[in-house]
C-alpha cells in the first residue's frame, strides 16, 4: 500500500501547540502528525511531518499550512511512501520520555528504561498524551514531586486525560487510590481503555482501579458521585482551564491539589488569577520550554 508524506518548515513553539484541526480531522483515517527539530537547540527551524493513507489534495495541504503559519510560502515537500506502516513509520522518530520514575514510549522506541523507573507504553494515535510533549513530560514531573512531598492521595482525578497516561501514572504512585478519567471525546476514552489494557491497569470503580467516563468538564453524575478529590489534574489548555476554574476547584478537597498544565508560560498569571478566585494559591511551577505547569493547593476549611 501507498501513503504519503507532507513536511513543512515551523517552529518548536507551533509544534508543541499542533493538534489535528476540523479540517483534517474529516479525512478517514485522520493523518498522523509528527514534529521533530531540523537544527538542534534552534526553536525556529523544526518540521511537521504529516502521514496519510491517500495523496492529499489542495485543500487538505492548504489546512495543514494553516497549523504553522510561520511556513508561510514555503513549499511543501510530498513524498510517495511505499509499502510502509504509516502508524508505525510516524513513531520512529519519537524518542522515549524518561523521569526518575516513569519511562513512556511507544511500541517501536521501547530501549532500555533507567533503574526503578516505571515503563508505560503510549502510542501515538488518536489522543494527545504521548509523552513527548513539554507539559505531559512536565506533569509527570510535577506529579514526582507531589509525591516526594509525602503527600497522601485517596482519590484522584484526570480530566481531558487523552491517552490516559497521566492518570496511569498518577495510580503507579498512589497505588490504593480511587481513580477516575474523563475526556470530551469518546475516542479518548477508548484510546485509554485500550492503553489500560497494554500498560496492566485495572479498570473499574474500585480502590486501585481506573474508572472512565466520556465527560464534558464536570457534567457527569459518576464524577460528581466521587467528588472530592485530593488530587485534581487537567492537561488541557489555557481557555478552557480558565473557563471552568471554578467547577474544576469545586472538584478538588480542601487542601487538595490542583496539576494544570497544557498553558504557555505567558498564560500561567491568568490561569493562577482564575484559580485564585476560586480558593486555590499556587503552590509550585514547573517551566518547559515555553510551557508552564502549575501546581495548585485548594485553601482548606
Amino acid at each position: 500500500m501507498t501513503s504519503w508524506k507532507v513536511t513543512l518548515p515551523c517552529t518548536r513553539a507551533e509544534a508543541e501547540a499542533i493538534e489535528v484541526g476540523e479540517a483534517l480531522a474529516m479525512i478517514d483515517p485522520a493523518p498522523v502528525l509528527m514534529t521533530s527539530e531540523r537544527v538542534v537547540d534552534d526553536p525556529d527551524a523544526w518540521q511537521l511531518d504529516a502521514y496519510f493513507e491517500k495523496k492529499p489534495n489542495a485543500v487538505t495541504i492548504a489546512a495543514l499550512r494553516a497549523l504553522v503559519p510561520s511556513a508561510g510560502k514555503a513549499k511543501p515537500v510530498v513524498e510517495a511512501i511505499e509499502e510502509q506502516d504509516w502508524v508505525t513509520l510516524s513513531q520512529a522518530g519519537i524518542e522515549p520520555v524518561a523521569t526518575r520514575r516513569f519511562y513512556v514510549h511507544t511500541s517501536t522506541n521501547r530501549g532500555a528504561p533507567p533503574p526503578g523507573a516505571k515503563a508505560l507504553q503510549i502510542e501515538a494515535g488518536l489522543a494527545f498524551g504521548t509523552g513527548t510533549h513539554e507539559t505531559t513530560a512536565g506533569c509527570l514531573l510535577m506529579l514526582e514531586g507531589i509525591k516526594a512531598r509525602g503527600t497522601v492521595v485517596r482519590n484522584l482525578i484526570d480530566l481531558g486525560t487523552g491517552t490516559g497516561l497521566l492518570a496511569f501514572a498518577a495510580m503507579h504512585l498512589w497505588p490504593r487510590a480511587y481513580a477516575t478519567a474523563t475526556d470530551i471525546d469518546p475516542i479518548a476514552i477508548d484510546v485509554t481503555v485500550e492503553n489500560a489494557a497494554i500498560n496492566g491497569v485495572p479498570i473499574g470503580l474500585r480502590q486501585g482501579a481506573l474508572a472512565p467516563a466520556v465527560a464534558d468538564g464536570v457534567a457527569d453524575a459518576m464524577v460528581l458521585a466521587r467528588a472530592p478529590y485530593d488530587l485534581v489534574i487537567a492537561n488541557i489548555l489555557a481557555a478552557p482551564l480558565i473557563a471552568m476554574a471554578g467547577d474544576f476547584a469545586a472538584l478538588a478537597a480542601p487542601g487538595g491539589q490542583v496539576v494544570l498544565a497544557g498553558l504557555l508560560t505567558t498564560q500561567a498569571d491568568a490561569v493562577a488569577a482564575a484559580y485564585r478566585r476560586h480558593g486555590c494559591r499556587v503552590a509550585g511551577r514547573i517551566e518547559r520550554g515555553d510551557w508552564t505547569i502549575l501546581r495548585l493547593r485548594k485553601r482548606p476549611r
